[in-house]
């Protein structure tokens, strides 16, 4: 055993009568909790308990359930306080502390998004990245998805081999924190929302006569709307001529007014609209009725993959190395 594992003012007292409990419980999920919970003056934060332990949320909730009925944690949870809008100004102590914490899966995460952006991380940086980690909580798996997610979107902008700023990354991510993607599966299924929508908007900006660029922020999520609702080539282009009939060039609200009424009444297609109103001549587009394309696997969305997996491989072995 190393020498330093019992080092004065770094050790926790566990009552005899506590350790009697948890080894007769044989509970292994609740003897690593109630040492968390030793180590935070019996604070428990849901949180920041799932990602000290590495568990999912739920794992910490049935551990937390043993311990209230073997009597070593109160029933009801204090209530959390209200989340900060923003995050806390991190000093360089803070991420020095983290950095050398051989539990934390941090550095594993700051290895590869250095490789990843081949840079060394400033502090600056470090913070920015930091931020992403312990403010919004989001598991680093999905926090390495969301900076290649970034990366790509980068260069498919402003070209090969150009790299975003790590404050351009934090927005990325507190984003998908905002919209629910706080989990590797939920981190899948929007990568494809966002392929889809990437591949979509350049379809339909050229139904729109609008070419050789990428959509702006608003006409994304006019969009956005319009592949949820599952219009077809078709109807987006017969909308398109209606409103630039109506009002002499493309108005964007004036065109979702039309799909979402045709939307209430159930109509996704060109031939579903003009049997609905025979009175007007049938616009006929190619692909007529088709439905929208699914977002295939390039080779960025692969290098996302294998970088995800070698994490969980690192993060693995670092476990491992842990408990020798």
């Amino acid at each position: 055993m190393a020498d330093n594992v019992y080092l004065p003012g770094n050790i926790l007292s566990m009552a005899a009568g506590a350790a009697d409990r948890l080894l007769t419980a044989g509970s292994g999920d609740a003897a690593l909790l109630y040492l968390y919970l030793l180590k935070t003056g019996g604070r428990f934060d849901p949180a920041g308990a799932a990602r000290a332990l590495r568990w999912e949320p739920q794992r910490c909730g049935d551990a937390l359930s043993l311990l209230v009925k073997l009597e070593l944690a109160d029933g009801a949870a204090p209530p959390p306080a209200p989340a900060p809008a923003e995050p806390p100004e991190y000093s360089a102590e803070d991420i020095n502390r983290e950095l050398e914490n051989k539990t934390s899966p941090f550095p594993l995460l700051v290895d590869e998004v250095q490789r990843r952006l081949g840079k060394v991380l400033s502090t600056a940086d470090l913070k920015s990245l930091y931020a992403i980690y312990d403010f919004s909580g989001l598991p680093p798996e999905v926090i390495l998805l969301a900076v290649s997610w970034s990366i790509e979107e980068y260069q498919r902008k402003y070209g090969p081999g150009r790299m975003p700023r790590m404050p351009q990354i934090q927005r990325e991510a507190i984003r998908w924190k905002e919209r629910g993607v706080d989990s590797v599966d939920a981190a899948e299924s929007h990568l494809k929302r966002l392929t889809l929508l990437r591949e979509r908007s350049v379809q339909i900006l050229g139904l729109l006569d609008i070419r050789d660029r990428p959509p702006v922020a608003k006409e994304k999520e006019y969009i956005a709307v319009w592949i949820d609702m599952g219009f077809s080539d078709d109807a987006i282009r017969l909308a398109y001529e209606k409103t630039v009939m109506k009002k002499q060039s493309m108005n964007w609200p004036y065109m979702d007014s039309i799909l979402k009424s045709w939307h209430q009444k159930g109509l996704h297609t060109a031939a579903q609209v003009s049997a609905q109103d025979s009175r007007r001549p049938r616009r006929s587009a190619a692909g007529a009725g088709a439905t929208a394309p699914q977002p295939t696997g390039g080779e960025a969305d692969l290098r996302a993959r294998a970088d995800m997996e070698r994490l969980r491989e690192q993060m693995r072995k670092a476990k491992e190395k842990e408990g020798m």
